[in-house]
């Protein structure tokens, strides 16, 4: 029972708001110094340089640094001032271009923050000049910019193939089909809801002219021709998605340069926030490391694993239970604690279970988007709030993502009775 112990302890205190990196590993250093002193940590080192040399995670780092080169050079702005001209005659047409938006920034940045940020600046204040709903438009922003936790190439995918040992590309292709349905599934929903309250999301313009549809193609062309080059080389098995990690950086910079908004403070500036996060998340894995290796040394892995194999209806008992278990810690927990504490543990049960481990990590990265969303602690509120007009309250932040959230699951539960549906 210490290895229980020692999860709750970690948890309560992220609760109280420890940086979890510290948490992680301080809570672990001190359980462990109980149990066994300092020859707990005798091999600590051994797993640092297999974590610092892992040519998987190198991906993380460039695909960030292409994500916010991208944002930084105005993609973002292009983008959505093109499909907002397109859109806006239909009701809803502003929503509608903001989630096509989300998911092209979702396959060319992948960060979340930055996709939430630039539309939240962009795009809502022009819904709410023409009376959209403050609540569905808030939702409409939130939930497009998480959009990048699931299509790829998404951070949370090569976490997840690395932490389940499965090929990054083969993630990449399996998250296609999810993706897809999920924006489709958020297109139906703003048109029903334009239809039923036109008056909470008029339309804005007229047809658009032939001027603007080129200037849309504009807009649009680079940033597709880059995902085709980035995903299609790993598709096509020409390159690993590390190598692919680095066309995209190269051809981030290039588009970058192309739209005349390469400069060297943009260079500097992408490259120290790519450092500061790529920090984060490799600061929270060794201290997820030493924690694993302590619960694990207690036994918890196997009170977790007995628990969870001795549930009713098998197989699917066990799924459903790991995705409950999965989605109330998204309440609490950022995506990169329960990728490296959670989802080791459970996807040794599945693999002992004869589960797909590629169907598996889908259900988890569809089921950790809706980690962005959900209050208290979901990061998607908090980048919104922190850019909202004046009028815009919490509390309509947190009414416009429930729907979305509900469609989140529904799409889950989709991926999870139909496993066929997968590329």
């Amino acid at each position: 029972m210490i290895g229980i112990a020692l999860f709750i302890v970690a948890m309560i205190l992220l609760f109280f708001g420890f940086p979890v990196a510290f948490t992680f590993g301080g809570v672990a250093l001190i359980f462990g110094l109980f149990i066994d002193g300092l020859d707990m940590f005798s091999m600590m080192s051994f797993r640092i340089t297999s974590i610092m040399t892992n040519t998987t995670l190198i991906a993380i780092p460039m695909f960030i640094f292409m994500g916010i080169v991208l944002e930084k050079a105005g993609l973002a702005n292009k983008l959505l001032v093109s499909m907002g001209s397109l859109f806006g005659r239909l009701r809803g047409g502003l929503a509608l271009s903001t989630i096509l938006v989300g998911m092209l920034l979702a396959a060319t940045t992948g960060v979340v923050g930055a996709s939430v940020v630039a539309m939240g600046i962009i795009s809502l204040p022009v819904m709410l000049k023409y009376n959209y709903d403050k609540a569905f438009a808030c939702g409409v922003v939130c939930t497009s910019g998480t959009l990048g936790q699931i299509i790829p190439p998404s951070i949370i995918l090569i976490i997840l193939g690395d932490v389940m040992q499965v090929p990054v590309g083969d993630l990449f292709k399996a998250a296609i089909v999810p993706g897809v349905m999920l924006v489709l599934a958020y297109l139906a929903y703003i048109v029903v809801f334009a239809m039923i309250k036109g008056d909470k999301a008029p339309s804005i313009g007229d047809k658009p002219t032939k001027a603007q549809v080129i200037e849309a193609l504009k807009a649009v062309v680079p940033p597709m021709a880059l995902i085709l080059f980035v995903l299609g080389s790993i598709f096509a098995g020409i390159a690993t998605p590390t190598e692919s990690s680095s066309i995209g950086a190269v051809g981030a910079v290039l588009l970058a340069l192309m739209y005349k908004k390469l400069t060297l403070d943009i260079i500097k500036g992408a490259a120290l926030q790519t450092v500061k996060i790529t920090s984060m998340v490799f600061a929270i894995l060794i201290g997820a490391t030493a924690f694993s290796m302590v619960f694990t040394y207690t036994g918890g892995d196997m009170i977790v694993e007995e628990f969870m194999t001795a549930l009713p209806a098998g197989e699917y008992g066990f799924l459903i239970a790991s995705m409950l278990i999965v989605f109330l810690l998204g309440f609490f927990l950022d995506f990169v604690e329960i990728c490296f504490i959670v989802v080791p543990i459970l996807g040794a049960i599945a693999l002992n279970l004869g589960i797909d481990p590629v169907w598996f990590a889908i259900l988890i990265a569809v089921n950790l988007q809706t980690s962005f969303l959900t209050p208290p602690f979901g990061f998607s509120l908090f980048y919104l709030k922190g850019v909202v007009p004046d009028g815009v309250r919490t509390v309509d932040i947190y009414k416009g993502v429930i729907p979305f959230i509900v469609i989140q699951l529904l799409i889950l539960g989709i991926v999870l009775a139909f496993p066929n549906i997968l590329i």
